[in-house]
């Protein structure tokens, strides 16, 4: 199939991080685009990304069939990259993970779509212990009863200029004299760029998915530990690195979750979140993985510290 035919794809959360290099990826090999978002109306700038009329906006919340069909009439193809880390209103973990999930393979498979591709995470397992990875694997299972074709990518910590890790911890490095090691930092972590997970995506697409599930990962593995040290060398500061016992963040979590309630404010951690981190987030062995789809990823020690510059002391000018 020729880039020019590649017909249309619509892209559920093609506004979030992932989503806006997923959409680069897609109108670069060809594909019209059409973008499912809340809030078609705040997302503009994602026209200018293809050429004239190559990208559509449309309102869309995977709790609402209704739109979620509209959104997938007269496509070819189907990305879904909806997820939320954190709770709030009705925007929880069942009903965008797993119900939103069902919605759209339901819609899929009335119009006949099976070239479809779900991000999902790795850890996402039916019977793990935290609710998010609970929900992601009940969503996976979902989607394949319906789908069968359907591919599935399960990255790992995903980095880029936008991403909410390094940036997160960076942020916490310039007021804080401690960052946490959560259960002592142990937990194993595989980072991956964000646009080799669009390149992924834009892949399998233009394969057409044939029920495969893929595990993401960056070229090598560090434990959070090395990660927060990573972090605070990228960006110049010396600060401690405290070991925080599970118990302890357990609670950490549950001051996080009541912060959570109030007016615009981001919770920084919440006891699911503590949850999953103490299972390691790394590519399992023998799964199919970059090699499979032909995709060398990059290093976050290439990609991390240009973005970073900007929590130095005196950003750009800093002394190296």
């Amino acid at each position: 199939m020729s880039k020019s035919t590649r017909g249309l794809v619509t892209v559920f959360g093609g506004s979030g991080f992932v989503g806006k290099h997923a959409v680069r990826a897609l109108v670069k090999d060809g594909w019209r685009v059409r973008v499912a978002t809340r809030s078609p109306h705040t997302e503009g700038e994602l026209r200018v990304i293809g050429s004239v009329g190559q990208i559509q906006l449309v309102q869309a919340n995977l709790r609402f069939k209704a739109s979620v069909e509209r959104a997938l009439d007269g496509a070819d193809a189907v990305v879904n990259l909806v997820s939320v880390l954190y709770e709030a209103g009705r925007q929880t973990f069942n009903a965008l993970n797993v119900e939103g999930v069902r919605n759209i393979a339901e819609a899929a498979s009335e119009r006949g779509i099976s070239n479809i591709v779900h991000v999902s995470s790795i850890g996402a397992d039916s019977d793990a212990d935290a609710e998010y990875s609970q929900t992601k694997g009940e969503g996976e299972a979902a989607l394949r009863a319906l789908i069968p074709a359907a591919d599935i990518l399960r990255p790992s910590i995903i980095f880029g200029p936008e991403d909410n890790f390094f940036n997160k911890f960076a942020a916490m490095a310039q007021i804080s004299p401690a960052l946490p090691l959560l259960g002592g930092g142990e937990t194993k972590f595989q980072p991956v760029y964000v646009a080799d997970i669009a390149d992924a995506i834009a892949v399998c697409l233009a394969r057409g998915t044939s029920g495969l599930t893929y595990e993401l990962g960056g070229p090598q593995t560090y434990s959070f530990k090395e990660l927060m040290q990573f972090t605070l060398d990228a960006t110049g500061r010396k600060r401690l690195l405290a070991p925080v016992p599970w118990p302890i963040a357990g609670l950490m979590g549950l001051a996080g979750e009541v912060s959570g309630h109030l007016p615009f404010v981001t919770p920084f951690l919440t006891r699911d979140q503590v949850q999953n981190l103490k299972v390691d987030n790394i590519v399992a062995d023998g799964a199919k993985s970059f090699s499979d789809l032909g995709i060398v990823p990059e290093a976050m020690e290439a990609i991390v510290p240009a973005y970073l510059v900007r929590y130095k002391k005196y950003g750009q000018f800093a002394q190296s």
